[in-house]
């Protein structure tokens, strides 16, 4: 495995103060090359560490695969002079069909966006193996409330950098940790613990809640569902993209989880809270929080 920290020297400037110098630690990014029975499908730029689980992850999150057992073996190589660590190759077990020559991603996926560069929108509604819309998950919204500062307690590297996202999958019944994963991509920690319950037998991922830090996008909202998990939580707010997905998909989307209180942007069915008629006549939760006070 490559190094997850680098260090450096920073000039650290406070204003009416005087300047110093000083170590500080950073998040290392580097580029991971993920082959198909040696043919390159993405380069995604990520956090080294659990690569297998990321790259597995990714398959999953492109149709390609929808179980563990899928993926017959993994293996680190490179060209001579190359850093084997960066270049990982996955061989499908038989019968399993390559990716879609269409669907290769032959450019850079940069940490912050994975979806970009697709020929469009329809190009990335990939359909699910999975049914995520009969999940009868029913959720206690204070295990919800819990769920982004055991997310935090449990990001070992960020503590140490403040650099990187996280992704974790909660057992929506009884609260319990399954994984945590970091990146300095967010859509990478979701890959990276889609790949870990794939290859632990775990798919589809049926009462589970998947907590992220940050912003909910479309691509993670579709990576939830591909491994067929029904609630996906933010702490901050979704894209509408997202939220499109949600609603047609079946999928609970929460965001602006912090402290206490929480929106549900879709299948608020889910969350076990009172409710009453909106503004607009429509269903709303109890308590709700508006746009100003949740960010």
């Amino acid at each position: 495995m490559g190094r997850i920290t680098a260090r450096t020297r920073v000039t650290r400037v406070t204003v009416g103060g005087t300047a110093s110098r000083r170590e500080d630690l950073l998040a290392v990014e580097e580029p991971l090359e993920i082959r198909v029975g040696g043919r390159r499908l993405a380069v995604t730029m990520r956090t080294p560490g659990h690569d297998v689980d990321l790259a597995t992850g990714f398959l999953v999150s492109e149709g390609v695969v929808s179980r563990g057992d899928h993926v017959a073996a993994a293996v680190h190589c490179g060209a001579p002079g190359e850093n084997t660590y960066n270049v990982l190759d996955l061989a499908l077990a038989p019968g399993v069909p390559g990716p879609d020559a269409s669907t290769e991603r032959n450019f850079t996926v940069t940490s912050s966006c994975g979806v970009c560069g697709k020929a469009s929108i329809d190009a990335v509604r990939t359909r699910s193996a999975y049914d995520v819309a009969g999940d009868d998950l029913r959720l206690d919204p204070a295990l919800l409330a819990g769920l982004p500062d055991r997310l935090r307690a449990g990001q070992a590297i960020f503590e140490r950098t403040g650099g990187l996202h996280a992704a974790a999958l909660f057992d929506g019944r009884t609260g319990e940790l399954l994984v945590l994963r970091e990146d300095v991509g967010r859509h990478n920690a979701v890959d990276k613990v889609v790949g870990w319950a794939a290859r632990e037998g775990l798919l589809p991922l049926r009462g589970a809640v998947l907590q992220v830090s940050g912003r909910a996008s479309f691509e993670l909202a579709q990576k939830a569902t591909m491994a067929g998990i029904p609630v996906l939580a933010a702490v901050s707010a979704p894209s509408s993209l997202a939220v499109d997905h949600a609603a047609a998909s079946g999928l609970t989307l929460v965001g602006f989880l912090r402290g206490d209180s929480m929106v549900v942007y879709a299948g608020d069915e889910r969350i076990d809270a009172p409710t009453v008629p909106a503004t607009d006549g429509t269903r709303g939760l109890v308590p709700s929080v508006g746009r100003a006070e949740a960010s």
